[in-house]
């Protein structure tokens, strides 16, 4: 599955377009991970326990994304996206989404 952030591929050929592909997940830390940047937010610095909840939820809806597409029969997915929202203290929402296509090599 080809995923790409621009509305085409190099070398290819949209042949078909078959709708949204979506992916989403919710993901939360633990309330000792919670504390634990808490208390770097004090001294300052980067959150790393955020920074690794966001980026393996990206990974997931990112997966969850390519299985929508795979659903409908996709080779690629373009003008990929992602957007979050905070569901809660300490809980994001990641959604991929993207326009699942069918493709085939330029001639």
């Amino acid at each position: 599955m080809i995923i790409a952030t621009t509305d085409t591929i190099a070398g290819k050929e949209i042949t078909q377009t078959l709708g949204m592909a979506r992916g989403s997940t919710i993901q939360a830390k633990h309330i000792g991970k919670d504390i634990m940047s808490g208390l770097r937010s004090i001294v300052g610095g980067e959150l790393t326990e955020y920074s690794e909840m966001l980026e393996e939820a990206r990974e997931k809806a990112v997966n969850r994304m390519v299985e929508d597409a795979e659903k409908m029969g996709a080779d690629a997915v373009v003008n990929v996206r992602f957007m979050t929202s905070m569901v809660m203290a300490g809980a994001a929402e990641i959604l991929a989404y993207g326009t699942a296509v069918k493709i085939r090599d330029r001639e």
